[in-house]
């Protein structure tokens, strides 16, 4: 076994979906490479727990449909080095109250978006949503879209597939169980203190997820961003040939119990005889990522519950496989994602490339290949402007 190097060209901090997806684009441009994680790879403390995601076009702004568009060649790279189908196309369905905005987004502006863009869809009747598509007991004034490119992605897979391609790389290497706990600036390098040492590099990536902060507090400055422990759990099927698309309901809350949930359908990859439902809420924010538990909020559980059966047919309401996973969110209601160069009243800020908060796993290979655009050359083709803060959105410490 050679010996650990101490001199890299760029080191990721942060060995999650986004992470091994940076060190894969990096490796590819020949860039030698070192990746810490804090935990061990592919683990379910952070924004990569468990192992299912969606993958939809549906967004309430232009410049989103964009970018979704934009990732699907990456994932059919990503695709060609395994043999393991990383997207269950099974369509996207977003349904009811067409006056409600979340976090997800709005229907009817979801429709505009789609328009300017060409992007296929079909309208919905609460009727028809019905019908098609296995819900019961719909208001009627609900309506909806469903769009054909949605997907269930295997997150596992898909971090196991970078895994492994990483793992091949001659200018990759990846240290587990390896967290960051000192970082000092030079005058044109970084000096990272791990306790298996430390590492010097000409250029940073910070991509921790939700533990962001643990990392650039030391270089003077956080983001604003709350964090939610979002519950999940699975469903299992009564009628062993159903199947849902992936979806989302729009809705406001009566009285206190719950507004949104999302769900999956059936994969051959976990659970096959079940549906994973969850909710889109919390009720209890964090304000520390430390706080986490990995045991779902027994109301929001009892919420999800409620919902499936009164809404869904085809399952048994009891919840089973419950889980969490912890996920950072801007606190600036107009940037849902943070790709940015750390400000400028950082010393080498131009060498330390970000990314943080947000739902993101339908970016995974195509954000690695940003986030190496921006660390080698300083830009990227695509268009990143609406995901970067400007200074006034970082907090010097």
């Amino acid at each position: 076994m050679p010996k650990t190097k101490k001199n890299y060209e760029v080191i990721v901090i942060g060995g999650g979906a986004m992470g091994l997806s940076t060190a894969y684009h990096l490796g590819k441009k020949k860039t030698d490479t070192l990746v810490l994680e804090q935990f061990r790879f592919i683990n379910q403390m952070g924004s990569s727990a468990g192992v299912s995601r969606q993958f939809r076009i549906p967004y309430p702004e232009s410049y989103m449909v964009q970018f979704v568009l934009d990732s699907e060649p990456y994932w059919d790279e990503l695709q060609s080095h395994t043999p393991v189908k990383l997207l269950d196309k099974v369509g996207t369905l977003w349904f009811g109250d067409p006056s409600v905005k979340s976090t997800e987004g709005n229907i009817s502006q979801a429709e505009k978006a789609l328009q300017q863009l060409n992007v296929p869809y079909t309208s919905l009747t609460s009727k028809e949503i019905e019908e098609q598509y296995h819900f019961k007991n719909l208001p009627e004034t609900y309506t909806g879209l469903f769009q054909a490119d949605g997907a269930s992605i295997d997150l596992r897979a898909t971090l196991q597939t970078l895994y492994d391609l990483n793992s091949k790389s001659p200018y990759v290497t990846m240290k587990e169980e390896c967290p960051v706990i000192g970082v000092k600036q030079h005058k044109d390098t970084f000096e990272i203190t791990t306790p298996e040492g430390t590492f010097i590099s000409e250029k940073l990536v910070i991509v921790p997820g939700p533990y962001i902060d643990s990392v650039i507090n030391q270089l003077n400055f956080t983001i604003r961003a709350t964090y939610w422990n979002m519950t999940s759990a699975y469903f299992k099927k009564l009628d062993p040939k159903i199947q849902y698309p992936t979806w989302f309901v729009f809705q406001n809350a009566v009285g206190s119990n719950g507004n949104q949930f999302y769900g999956f359908p059936s994969v051959d990859w976990n659970h096959p005889e079940y549906i994973r439902v969850a909710p889109d809420f919390v009720i209890q924010p964090l304000t520390n990522p430390n706080q986490r538990t990995l045991v779902p909020n027994p109301q929001e559980l009892a919420y999800t519950a409620q919902w499936v059966k009164d809404h869904m047919t085809g399952l048994d309401p009891t919840p089973h496989y419950t889980s969490t996973c912890l996920i950072a969110l801007s606190d600036v209601p107009t940037k849902e994602l943070i790709i940015d160069f750390a400000p400028n009243y950082v010393p080498n800020h131009q060498d330390i490339v970000l990314y943080a908060t947000g739902w993101a796993a339908k970016f995974v290979p195509f954000l690695g290949k940003i986030l190496t655009d921006l660390t080698l050359d300083g830009k990227t083709p695509y268009d990143i402007k609406h995901f970067q803060l400007g200074h006034k959105y970082f907090k010097s410490l």
